[in-house]
């Protein structure tokens, strides 16, 4: 066999490798398990088809994740105007739990995440519920990881000082409505120009 076939090869065992990750990543981004699916799925075919321009050896994951990152938030630039949010959708989409305060937690929580910075706020999202490594938030943003580090860091503080004074902004919105208003949060940030 060739080296190109092996190349070839590797590549496709490390993209189906990182699907699990991909689904993950895309249904944190949306908040809806069938579109993160859609999207990982789009992110898988659009690397198949961009494999000429990856470099074997470096950060396949981190080069991945930011072409299902852009794929999203690019989706959301063209759609946002012409797509409404169906409440119903979004009811529909909220897990079940068993704890009665949960969604006030999260609703204080979307309440916070308003309080930051749009640059502190996306890497605290991608490394708190994207699990990713400063070092993959750091390429997929074009920062440096020490950058990204720091606005982690002060997100947090940040955070945990609105939690401690209770000083979370009030804006009338429901507990019900948390995690749309979060997502549509994501949407509406400024976000930095990197091409998939």
């Amino acid at each position: 066999m060739s080296v190109q076939h092996d190349a070839n090869e590797a590549f496709r065992e490390g993209l189906v490798a990182l699907i699990p990750q991909l689904r993950a990543f895309g249904r944190t981004l949306s908040g809806h398990a069938g579109l993160g699916d859609d999207l990982a799925q789009e992110a898988l075919s659009k690397a198949l088809s961009a494999q000429h321009s990856y470099t074997p050896g470096t950060n396949l994951k981190g080069w991945v994740f930011m072409i299902l990152r852009n794929q999203f938030y690019g989706e959301m630039r063209r759609s946002w105007r012409s797509v409404p949010l169906v409440q119903d959708v979004v009811e529909q989409t909220l897990v079940a739990n068993t704890n009665p305060t949960a969604g006030l937690e999260l609703d204080e929580l979307r309440r916070a995440l308003m309080l930051l910075p749009d640059e502190q706020r996306e890497a605290l999202i991608l490394i708190g519920a994207g699990g990713f490594s400063y070092e993959e938030v750091a390429e997929m943003t074009g920062c440096a990881a020490g950058t990204i580090k720091s606005r982690v860091s002060r997100a947090r503080d940040r955070v945990a000082l609105i939690f401690a004074e209770g000083s979370f902004a009030r804006d009338g919105g429901r507990p019900s409505e948390a995690m749309a208003n979060i997502l549509s949060q994501l949407r509406a940030a400024e976000r930095p120009k990197i091409a998939a």
